[in-house]
């Protein structure tokens, strides 16, 4: 301890060190955390990609799965939905569909964490529900909480789409890519 009482980065037992400026010890090495990021993504939205771009820096491997509905059909088709994420996201991380529940599709990618995000508090009540199923249907599947960054709070696609219908511009909400796929379905 120094003179303040404070214990010096060398004195803290291995549990309490950080590793590589995450908190996860160092000794013994940590196991690669992967973590899948469930949603329809239908569009793809300036959330999503913040969203996915925050959980790498405390994940080392990130799958966004694009949910498959037999039931639902969505806005846009799940082909371009998969071809404009992998478009719009960092190049390391994976894009795939998937069917059936989100926990399932975690542990077939090898994932053990899922994402997702909150943009407010009527997603929070919703969220954890939904974790506290998954922890019922895998003990050992973690969920982790991101918050929406300032900037992308009020943006869901939900509102994209809305917004896009109304002939509005959505520029403003979903990137350049994305825009302009669907400036062409007009």
């Amino acid at each position: 301890m120094d003179s303040a009482g404070v214990a010096s980065p060398g004195a803290l037992p291995p549990e309490k060190r950080v590793w590589a400026g995450r908190c996860r010890p160092c000794y013994p090495a940590p196991m690669p955390i992967s973590g899948f990021f469930p949603g329809s993504f239908d569009p793809p939205t300036h959330g999503h990609v913040d969203l996915a771009q925050r959980a790498l820096r405390v994940l080392d491997r990130l799958v966004v799965g694009v949910g498959r509905h037999a039931d639902k059909q969505g806005w846009l088709a799940l082909e371009e939905r998969l071809e404009l994420l992998r478009d719009v996201l960092p190049s390391d991380v994976e894009v795939v569909a998937f069917e059936g529940l989100a926990v399932t599709a975690a542990r077939e990618v090898g994932a053990s964490v899922l994402v997702r995000g909150l943009r407010d508090s009527g997603d929070a009540s919703s969220e954890l529900q939904m974790s506290r199923a998954n922890s019922q249907l895998d003990a050992d599947m973690e969920t982790i909480f991101l918050p929406a960054s300032m900037v992308t709070a009020h943006i869901s696609s939900r509102l994209v789409r809305e917004v896009h219908r109304s002939g509005g511009d959505v520029t403003r909400f979903v990137p350049a890519a994305v825009a302009a796929a669907l400036a062409d379905r007009d």
